[in-house]
């Protein structure tokens, strides 16, 4: 009879079997503060659970993905964008033979920290906080610090590492926005990242009748295919037969994760697409103004009345802005707006207006 005390080792041994450059849990660079391995987990499926368990990674079900607190139960939320980005990543590493729980565990994590209204609300924490805001660095900074009331989560370098790392620029879905992670499970989670969100905004835009399937541009359609389903295994497809073939290049170097030419071409120009057809829309650029003048009033706000900001965020920094942005990017959609709600009413004035910042915000 096997002890459960050597499930982990157990687990970690058939792990030799993965690629030889596959992050392999017992090789793991640790954690910030040292623990006592689990009997039955691996330090990555630890990981995994602990990101799931956290009060952060439920408020993702009710924080914007695209629209604004959607009154549709089937748009796409911050919390089923996590999801479907754990599920196309995991399919890659599974197919590449790489540590599918490291690829889970930061697919998981990476938008912990992302703030109430997508990108908006970064865009505007970005252009108020002086030393600017990236939802990256938020992620890691509530996994460090923010979860357990001040313990944070203690993940390892490895799910760190990814998490802080996914972001890409406008540019380029390939574009490296903060950094590169350092594994291949952790660049797997980005290019899910983007394969995830251009496919179902697409999605949710034909819901909403702001497009419909016949506006996609040919050029797109007729690489990648017609359908959601079919665009997805064509761009998850090429990303695996892409590392074969770097990998037979290159058969001592590590290989990289990317895409075909071809279908990295028109993948871009489908995410083009969506920025000039659905998330510029007026309608959109409105609703995105009003969800700009909620985080200025709470900014504005709580810098003047620090005493009511939670007593717990006075022990996560000695500086108030840095307490208010903390709190500010921890709301969902529906919490900021009771919120400025009971604060008064939302005007557009010289004191919340302010010129954005040279520095565009990560996808």
């Amino acid at each position: 009879m096997v002890s459960r005390l050597n499930i982990r080792q157990m687990i970690e041994e058939r792990e030799e079997a993965l690629s030889p450059h596959a992050a392999k849990s017992r090789l793991s660079r640790g954690r910030l503060k040292n623990e006592e391995p689990c009997p039955v987990r691996t330090a990555f499926q630890r990981d995994r659970d602990r990101i799931i368990h956290s009060k952060a990674f439920r408020r993702l079900k009710h924080k914007t993905q695209v629209f604004i607190a959607p009154l549709g139960d089937h748009y796409v939320t911050r919390l089923t964008h996590t999801l479907e980005v754990s599920q196309i990543a995991r399919t890659i590493a599974r197919a590449l033979n790489l540590n599918e729980d490291l690829t889970e565990a930061i697919a998981l994590g990476h938008d912990l920290g992302h703030t109430p209204f997508g990108h908006v609300g970064e865009e505007v924490l970005n252009e108020l906080y002086p030393a600017g805001f990236r939802h990256n660095e938020q992620s890691l900074r509530v996994v460090d610090l923010l979860e357990k009331d001040g313990h944070g989560l203690n993940l390892t370098l490895e799910v760190r590492d990814g998490i802080v790392n996914h972001s890409k620029t406008r540019v380029d879905i390939m574009g490296e926005g903060s950094g590169k992670a350092s594994t291949l499970e952790g660049q797997v989670c980005k290019i899910a990242d983007a394969i995830a969100y251009i496919n179902h905004d697409i999605g949710d835009a034909i819901r909403a009748g702001i497009i419909t399937e016949n506006d996609l541009p040919l050029g797109p359609i007729s690489v990648l295919g017609r359908f959601h389903s079919q665009r997805i295994n064509t761009m998850v497809s090429d990303v695996i037969e892409y590392f074969w073939a770097a990998k037979g290049d290159s058969p001592t170097e590590p290989p990289s994760i990317g895409m075909s030419q071809t279908v990295l071409k028109e993948t871009n120009k489908l995410r083009d697409f969506l920025f000039e057809r659905v998330y510029n829309l007026r309608s959109a650029l409105e609703e995105a103004e009003k969800a700009r003048g909620v985080v200025r009033l709470l900014y504005r706000y709580f810098n003047k009345h620090e005493d009511r900001l939670p007593a717990e965020y006075c022990h996560y920094s000695d500086k108030t802005e840095r307490r208010v942005v903390d709190y500010i990017a921890g709301m969902t959609d529906q919490y900021a707006l009771r919120m400025a709600e009971e604060l008064g009413p939302i005007k557009e004035t010289k004191e919340t207006k302010v010129k954005p910042k040279e520095q565009m915000p990560l996808l």
